[in-house]
């Protein structure tokens, strides 16, 4: 998941995994000596072929049937569905189903309606309701063994995430992560790539769309772990058996067969959530089962001082990672006690505790523990007790998850302890990431999560750090990044200055141009940057908006009006576009289609400030109430109380 300029571009989705599920002794004997510890070699030969293809699941079943059966149950399998009651894990019983954000003044309550699921947001104010506006949900997100969370698609295809979430641990609906403590951005959230592809099955996607999807599984498949299956397909059809119990098939990548660390690297793809940086030319999809993950990307989580109980949802391997038991064996994997076909809910607690023990047993069979014998006893000798307790998430509320750090914990009280200092990013993934791939981290983390300018300036120092020649586009990129980031307008258009317009193939880069020379107000320089950034991504309907605003602000109205279209085509709920294009007719003097752009703006976000100030605008104009306006332009002030127009709109009133 990126998080780029403006905050309506998601954080964390708030959907979990279940831990991958997953179980095979790591026996060294049966795991094979290949070359797939080297970089872009693999003796599985689905690997680096890029003529292999997927080929789904339903492919797959054919053959395997018996464990096509138990994985649909899994967390991985259960991860992704259309919103049917079946799906959902969710109570909508009215003393349960009704959610209240006290910073945004909204309720939202789910409910089904002809086996339709809808989440209904509204505000009241005494026991009238003067907003409502009422989504259809079409997909559920999460096995609901923590959560079930709800997205919709446009009829265009670009997805979005509803703002509430049910936490089935605590059988409740509430907010869903990172739309909390005054971060709701209602149903503007997208679901961009990186989500979905942890969350689902890889989807078919258009080039340069974050969040547009032409098809969407339904759950994790097996070609997630097992790499792409047309090759084992076309030769097992051919007749081509191979007998695994005397040599591997290479034709598909079998997990169990990896080495340890590139078994790792398989689930760490998706259960090491972080910041993840993309390698240049790689994306989402590049990664396959068998590889390095830093051949595609690197991902760094922050570390803490005093924040060893601080764990993010789906960090197991950044947890496991720093287990004694991982850094001295060299053999402990994910699949060590995990079994990827059967689902946790079934699989029973002795064999996670075999698998301990597997190592901690003594010459004599006896359980290596120096706990008292009456506390063992207590506990069943139940080593996942002590050492692998559950624990809360920093980053998803309301949940409960195995900590996967195995360790003796201290007897105080860890939920007291205090972070510290930040001490910095670390990949956990690559031990030698570039300078460039550093400086990237920090200023995904200051995007995301913590908009402190130091971080800023740590980039620009790693970035200093890398000035080989062939790196100065690069550089370019991401300078502008890092002083857009800091506001420094100017040393932003200093940077675009070496870079020709034609010549810029990314358009986050354009855009930050574009924005940089707005706030400079040179109008005419920004227009150009703005039409580079959606020549090269058109379905980035933030960029259209822009774009749009600034060709009003150059009075070509036609042109803004096809950006401001486009957009609503792509969505038909954007209130920004419809404000825009309310204002274009108000200016115009198109009074009825004016008013119809303005009010459902209005409907759409009764609390955007432009659309208040156009709506009373249109009111004045048209001999309207000046109780309406001066209702509007109040309701502006209570949420934007240093707005100076709105004040002056008040003051000229009196």
């Amino acid at each position: 998941m990126h998080v780029r300029v403006g905050r309506n571009i998601m954080l964390f989705i708030g959907i979990v995994l279940a831990t991958i599920p997953a179980f095979y002794c790591n026996n060294p004997q049966q795991l094979i000596n290949n070359t797939s510890d080297s970089l872009q070699q693999s003796a599985w030969r689905n690997v680096y072929d890029t003529t292999a293809r997927y080929v789904g699941m339903s492919t797959c079943k054919g053959c395997h049937e018996d464990v096509y059966k138990t994985f649909i149950q899994t967390g991985m399998g259960q991860s992704f569905d259309h919103a049917t009651a079946q799906k959902s894990a969710a109570d909508f019983s009215p003393e349960h189903a009704l959610v209240y954000d006290k910073f945004s003044d909204y309720y939202y309550k789910p409910f089904f309606r002809n086996d339709t699921f809808y989440i209904m947001e509204f505000r009241m104010e005494g026991k009238d309701t003067i907003h409502k506006f009422i989504q259809r949900i079409d997909y559920v997100v999460g096995s609901g063994q923590h959560t079930n969370s709800h997205i919709f698609r446009t009829d265009e295809g670009f997805f979005y995430q509803a703002p509430i979430t049910f936490y089935t641990q605590k059988h409740k609906w509430d907010l869903a992560p990172g739309f909390e403590n005054g971060s709701n951005i209602r149903f503007s959230r997208m679901i961009q790539i990186e989500c979905m592809s942890c969350h689902n099955g890889y989807p078919d996607v258009t080039d340069n769309i974050e969040n547009k999807f032409t098809n969407v599984k339904t759950g994790i498949d097996c070609e997630r772990c097992h790499g792409p299956g047309s090759i084992h397909v076309a030769e097992k059809q051919s007749g081509k058996i191979i007998d695994t119990s005397k040599t591997p098939d290479y034709s598909i990548v079998n997990p169990r067969r990896l080495s340890t660390e590139l078994q790792n690297n398989l689930c760490q793809r998706c259960h090491l959530q972080g910041i993840a940086v993309i390698n240049d030319d790689k994306t989402f999809f590049d990664f396959r089962p068998g590889m390095h993950l830093s051949e595609v990307m690197n991902v760094f989580m922050p570390e803490y001082e005093g924040a060893q109980d601080k764990m993010i949802m789906a960090s197991h391997v950044e947890r496991m990672k720093k287990s004694n038991c991982y850094v001295s064996s060299g053999a402990l994997s994910c699949i060590t006690c995990h079994n990827p076909h059967v689902s946790i809910k079934f699989t029973p607690r002795a064999q996670y505790v075999d698998a301990c023990q597997k190592c901690h047993n003594s010459a004599t069979g006896k359980i290596q523990c120096t706990e008292r014998e009456n506390v063992r006893a207590a506990k069943n000798n139940d080593c996942i007790t002590c050492h692998m307790p559950r624990n809360g998430s920093i980053d998803i509320p309301h949940v409960a998850v195995t900590d996967h750090y195995i360790r003796k914990r201290q007897i105080a009280d860890s939920s007291k302890r205090k972070i510290s200092a930040f001490l910095g990013l670390k990949s956990f993934n690559n031990n030698n990431p570039s300078a460039i791939t550093v400086a990237r981290a920090y200023m995904e983390f200051f995007e995301r999560y913590n908009a402190n300018k130091g971080l800023i300036d740590s980039a620009i120092a790693y970035l200093n750090k890398q000035k080989e020649a062939e790196q100065v586009q690069k550089q370019n990129k991401d300078f502008i990044r890092a002083y857009f980031l800091l506001d420094d307008f100017n040393r932003v258009i200093e940077y675009a200055a070496t870079l020709q317009e034609r010549a810029c193939t990314d358009a986050w880069t354009a855009y930050r141009i574009g924005e940089a020379y707005t706030k400079l107000q040179q109008t005419q320089n920004a227009v150009i940057w703005y039409k580079r950034a959606v020549t090269i991504s058109p379905n980035m309907l933030e960029f259209q908006n822009k774009y749009g605003s600034c060709l009003l602000s150059l009075k070509n109205n036609s042109e803004a009006e096809k950006a401001f279209q486009f957009v609503l085509k792509s969505n038909p709920n954007d209130a920004v576009a419809y404000n825009n294009l309310g204002y274009i007719f108000l200016q115009q003097g198109q009074s009825t289609l004016a008013y119809h752009y303005l009010s459902r703006s209005y409907e759409l976000n009764p609390d955007n400030a432009q659309t208040l100030i156009n709506l009373s605008v249109w009111y004045h104009v048209n001999g309207g109430s000046d109780d309406k306006i001066k209702k509007l332009l109040t309701h502006l002030l209570q949420k934007y109380p240093d707005n100076e127009q709105a004040k002056a709109m008040l003051a000229d009133m009196k």
